[in-house]
């Protein structure tokens, strides 16, 4: 990896770490203001680089889908922030940061609406079946084979809604203006609110005909929606996951699917994305999105901008403006 260079020598580098690619924005910031350095995406490129740089680094920038692994981590001697685009840090090795006081940044509340428009979406999708009768007007069938099959009802139903935090109550506030009936888990129950609390995410499936996924990634909630899960939501049960894609057992999910063991899904994440498995692709039931929950040119500048507030922040005076706690 070639050093820039100008009259009189290198360019000299500021302790910013960018890893992956991230927002023009936060991009040309990085460069511009801090002369951030950019970890190859080459194997071979990043030891070397590593060798000479990583006892410089003070803060990564990152998103969290791509985060500072354990073995990166262990790499960065000096790393004291590790700032995060997007409000999941699933990429991280939080218990790691954690035991070496490296703080951690993400960017909550910008991305709630528009995470929370696309869960109503897909869900209006999946049980109205709209983006499959859009396929079967393109194709011509309604000319040939007649009308398109009766779906379900999308309006009244009960809803459950796991994880009922920001993204989960902007979800349940849509919802009910659907004349839904919403029940919810979480790890405690939320005193501030009127909804159902169920104990456990099987008793939760369980008491509703559509179950919303909307919790925090990481190693907590893996595989939170199980095969147990799947089966108390039912063969007449529509699942919508805008949270993670490891929170969801997808080899489960793909043989209640298939086994008529569920009505139908609706998935803006996926376990190793952007691959999505051959069967969910395939499947008629199944609404597929790749990952745009925060995708508006709004929200993702606003990531942005949080993104960058938070690195000033850090190397301004120590303080991250939303800290990971």
């Amino acid at each position: 990896m070639t050093e820039p260079t100008r009259p009189g020598g290198p360019v000299p580098r500021g302790p910013v770490l960018q890893i992956g690619a991230l927002h023009p924005l936060v991009e040309d910031t990085l460069t511009a203001e801090h002369s951030a350095l950019r970890l190859p995406a080459d194997p071979d490129d990043r030891e070397d680089f590593l060798d000479r740089h990583a006892g410089e680094v003070r803060v990564a920038v990152c998103s969290g889908r791509t985060g500072v692994d354990r073995e990166l981590m262990g790499r960065l001697p000096r790393l004291e922030a590790v700032v995060h685009f997007g409000v999941g840090y699933d990429g991280t090795d939080a218990a790691g940061a954690a035991a070496r006081g490296i703080r951690m940044s993400n960017t909550p509340d910008v991305l709630t609406d528009a995470v929370a428009d696309t869960a109503l979406a897909l869900y209006l999708d999946v049980l109205r079946r709209f983006s499959a009768a859009d396929r079967f007007v393109r194709r011509g069938a309604w000319e040939t084979t007649g009308n398109y099959p009766l779906t379900v009802h999308a309006s009244g139903r009960r809803v459950g809604i796991l994880g009922l935090g920001r993204i989960g109550r902007a979800v349940a506030h849509r919802l009910t203006a659907l004349g839904c009936e919403i029940h919810y888990h979480n790890r405690r129950p939320v005193p501030d609110v009127e909804h159902r609390y169920h104990g456990s995410p099987a008793e939760l499936a369980a008491a509703v005909d559509a179950l919303v996924v909307a919790v925090p990634g990481g190693p907590d909630s893996a595989a939170l929606v199980d095969a147990a899960v799947l089966d108390a939501l039912g063969p007449h049960g529509f699942l919508v996951n805008v949270a993670r894609g490891a929170v969801v057992d997808e080899a489960a999910l793909v043989a209640a699917l298939e086994d008529g063991r569920l009505a139908g899904a609706g998935l803006d994440v996926y376990r190793a994305e952007p691959h999505v498995p051959a069967p969910l692709r395939r499947l008629e039931n199944v609404v597929l999105l790749p990952h745009v929950g925060s995708a508006t040119v709004q929200t993702r500048r606003a990531m942005a901008e949080l993104t960058l507030r938070n690195l000033r922040s850090w190397l301004a005076d120590g303080t991250l403006v939303t800290p990971v706690d």
